[in-house]
């Protein structure tokens, strides 16, 4: 990177960065879309916030280096904590966060079953306590619904087709308190 142009959001954190392992390089702040001056030209590498790098990659980028890992805090102040109008935003917000990183990994699946196959399958369905089951009108079909994890969709769903469900549907979630 030595000599190059390095767009970035993180000018300051690339900088100090760079100094540290001697290397002088043009840094130019990026107002967003960051790894896109790499593919048009306009800059030599990024130093980009990433989750999964599948933006960068599909960009026909590669990560060369990572160079920070973080996680976040909820951090409050002691004063705070001892205020119970305080304490209780503090916890509803950590209730709320806490709700939205679970349902990165669980989705609400919904379908249509035969009443025949309800214990078939049910017996199959994974769900945080029961599946919600309700009857169609006037209809031997009944609708399905449970909160499932993501990573076992690809093998459910195929399976709950096979079984007989029909008209699946897979939602992803905000929050599962």
């Amino acid at each position: 990177l030595r000599g190059k142009k390095i767009a970035t959001e993180l000018v300051n954190f690339t900088t100090r960065y760079l100094k540290e392992r001697d290397i002088e390089a043009q840094i130019d702040f990026s107002w967003g879309a960051t790894e896109a001056k790499v593919v048009e030209g306009l800059a030599d590498a990024a130093v980009e916030l990433t989750e999964t790098g599948s933006t960068i990659r599909a960009h026909g980028l590669r990560i060369i280096c990572d160079i920070l890992y973080t996680h976040t805090h909820l951090i409050a102040n002691r004063d705070a904590m001892a205020d119970p109008t305080k304490r209780k935003k503090i916890d509803q917000i950590s209730m709320l966060l806490q709700a939205a990183l679970t349902a990165r990994h669980k989705v609400l699946i919904k379908m249509n079953i035969p009443k025949e196959r309800v214990d078939d399958i049910l017996a199959t369905l994974p769900s945080q306590q029961s599946p919600t089951v309700n009857h169609l009108y006037k209809s031997e079909w009944l609708a399905v619904e449970s909160m499932v994890d993501r990573h076992e969709v690809r093998d459910l769903i195929p399976q709950l087709k096979a079984m007989g469900a029909e008209g699946i549907l897979e939602h992803g979630l905000e929050k599962v308190v």
